[in-house]
């Protein structure tokens, strides 16, 4: 009779190193933010994560089940409403996570929106908005916790960029624009803080199965699924676990590197 296999078999040996430390987590209520969170509380790390409250989604109720899931696997855990384009607010929140969990030694730059429309129909708002959540809020966020990172000489960033910004669809010029100027804050950061022991990477995911992508019209979803060379979208924990990844000691010496989890999709 064969061995059971376990189902992940990877965990053991990944995840040493990360017990007693801290990530932060932006974002980190819902959607792929929440399991990356909850990737790290697996691994036994402690974990602070912001949110915002959006208009018709309940994100305070969620970050609130998130909570109590990563505490229940035995992890310390801090959340908090936190604007990351407000840099005031994202430094009181980086030095809330220092006071109440202890130390910092991650940092995943998760937060996002979308406000998608034809180019020639987008406004200056909705322009405005996706950079400064996206790109601005990801500055904001390494500006924050560098000192720190640099005064230990021990960090891992990662930011979460998109596939699109290698292969915009139709009406998101806001949205490619600023996933692609996530990759260059990404690796101009990963030379800036290198000198300091501190690697500094991205993630490009395709679609991946959260609520948000429930949203999406049903033709869209299937065009995904049959350009993926795989066939299918990604779960969160295809992407979360590529991230745990980055920030683990088997990937000390990447930096300044984008690792595309799309499924084969920009090959198409």
């Amino acid at each position: 009779m064969a061995p059971a296999v376990q189902e992940r078999p990877q965990t053991q040996q990944q995840t040493q190193g990360f017990r007693g430390r801290v990530a932060i987590v932006t974002g980190g209520a819902t959607g792929l933010g929440r399991a990356v969170a909850l990737e790290f509380a697996q691994a036994g790390c402690g974990v602070a994560f912001n949110y915002v409250e959006m208009p018709g989604r309940d994100v305070g109720a969620q970050a609130l089940l998130t909570e109590t899931a990563i505490k229940a696997l035995g992890v310390p855990c801090y959340s908090a409403v936190c604007d990351v384009r407000r840099m005031a607010a994202v430094e009181q929140f980086v030095a809330d996570v220092r006071s109440k969990l202890g130390a910092m030694h991650y940092l995943v730059n998760n937060a996002g929106v979308t406000h998608d429309g034809a180019l020639w129909r987008l406004t200056a708002e909705a322009w405005q908005e996706v950079m400064d959540t996206n790109v601005s809020g990801a500055f904001n966020c390494i500006h924050a916790v560098a000192p720190h990172l640099r005064a230990q000489r021990f960090g891992k960033i990662v930011c979460v960029s998109s596939h699109q910004a290698f292969r915009p669809g139709f009406g998101i010029a806001n949205y490619a624009a600023s996933k692609a100027a996530l990759i260059g804050l990404t690796k101009a950061a990963a030379v800036d803080l290198g000198s300091a022991a501190i690697n500094v990477n991205a993630v490009a995911p395709g679609f991946v199965k959260t609520e948000l992508l429930t949203q999406l019209p049903r033709e869209i979803l299937e065009r995904a699924e049959h350009e993926s060379v795989l066939g299918r979208v990604a779960e969160p924990e295809d992407v979360s676990r590529v991230i745990l990844f980055l920030c683990s000691e088997a990937a000390r010496h990447i930096t300044g590197q984008v690792i595309i989890v799309d499924g084969g999709l920009t090959l198409a």
